[in-house]
């Protein structure tokens, strides 16, 4: 029977893990996020980094002792039943097949700036042909990861350096506003751009050095945060909330007001970060699925063809994401559903990492994230 090849190493583990984190959430979500909480959305985006580096650290040890492609399963199933452990993971493909869509809405998103408005059959195309690219291997699929992940990544970085100069202390003035539930909204929609570091840990089985998996979540975590956090205040403190939360590609009109010329670039730019995650997710909900489905025993789809990729869970994905993109023009809706499906396997991560390990400072660090998580996926549904 074909297996999975080894064909990944540490670039290629941290570039889908980078490529599923940012994605198609920093490019729209500040703007959410902005519209809800104003400038104290910068504390939201804080509180959601503390909580995720959490989870972050409770898969990388997890991981570490039972590394395997698909990853959730071989650690639910240490802890829980067979039954509740299929459960939680259907969860996590429901979630990157939510993402999946949520990504490809995104960068019909960001056409439109360009002043095209009939984006559905392109957003479609685009789905279909990164699932193609998933069939013919998982070689081709990271090395475009790689190059994806650089070209939208340093831009980023750089515009928020660019836009130190015109941060103004007036922006983040009043810090807070008057809803709660706003401020509690904006942590929910925050966390979308977080989610999907743990997809450096999905393929372990394709990895050359399994140890590569552990340092590759954390390198993933540690560049996330820091251009998040950096990114936001430079958005904010430059072009203010209420003016951010105005348009379906803030960081395209950020870069405008201080380069007329240079909107159109962001937005390429922000169509090449979804691409990636596009790419990324759609490698994590076929792996996912192809190692619930050949614990489970069902037919078909664990099956892995010759080049080492499982097909049919991949051509499953593809078709599925695709399908909910007839609900593209619901953006929040389908970013929102995908979050809530991904905080339910994060919080059973964090409860893992507490059976599974005797360490305090473990079992600290994974209780927080637990909480944490817990607390912002009761808050959804408030």
């Amino acid at each position: 029977m074909p297996e999975y090849r080894k064909n990944l190493g540490l670039a290629e583990l941290v570039s889908f893990g980078v490529g599923g984190t940012i994605g198609s959430g920093i490019f729209v979500v500040p703007g959410i996020a902005a519209a809800l909480a104003g400038p104290g959305s910068l504390l939201a985006w804080l509180i959601v980094a503390v909580s995720a580096t959490c989870v972050m650290l409770s898969l990388a040890w997890a991981t570490s002792k039972y590394p395997s492609t698909g990853a959730f399963y071989s650690i639910f199933s240490k802890v829980f039943s067979k039954r509740l452990s299929t459960t939680v993971v259907l969860f996590y493909v429901i979630a990157s097949v939510f993402g999946v869509a949520t990504i490809a809405a995104g960068i019909g998103q960001y056409v439109s700036f360009f002043g095209y408005t009939d984006v559905l059959w392109l957003e479609i195309a685009i789905v279909v042909m990164f699932g193609t690219i998933n069939i013919i291997g998982v070689r081709p699929s990271g090395s475009i990861e790689i190059l994806l992940t650089i070209l939208k990544t340093l831009p980023l970085i750089v515009l928020s350096i660019i836009l130190v100069p015109y941060v103004q202390k007036d922006n983040f003035i009043p810090f807070f506003t008057e809803s709660k539930t706003d401020f509690l909204k904006a942590v929910i929609i925050v966390y979308w751009p977080f989610t999907g570091f743990e997809i450096s840990a999905i393929p372990a089985d394709e990895t050359r050095n399994k140890k590569d998996v552990f340092t590759s979540l954390v390198i993933v975590i540690l560049i996330t945060t820091i251009v998040y956090l950096f990114l936001n205040i430079a958005l904010i403190g430059s072009v203010g909330s209420q003016l951010l939360a105005s348009s379906p590609a803030p960081l395209a009109l950020a870069a405008s007001r201080v380069f007329h010329t240079s909107g159109k670039a962001m937005a390429v730019i922000g169509i090449i970060a979804m691409l990636s995650a596009l790419n990324a997710y759609l490698l994590a909900a076929s792996r996912v699925l192809q190692n619930v489905s050949f614990e489970n025993r069902l037919p078909l789809l664990p099956d892995i063809s010759k080049s080492g990729t499982p097909y049919a869970a991949i051509i499953i994905s593809t078709i599925a994401g695709a399908s909910l993109l007839l609900f593209s023009n619901q953006f929040q809706y389908l970013a929102t559903i995908s979050v809530i499906a991904t905080l339910l396997p994060y919080i059973f991560l964090c409860a893992c990492a507490i059976k599974l390990f005797d360490s305090p400072g473990i079992r600290i660090v994974a209780g927080i994230g637990l909480v944490s998580t817990l607390a912002i996926l009761l808050t959804s549904f408030l």
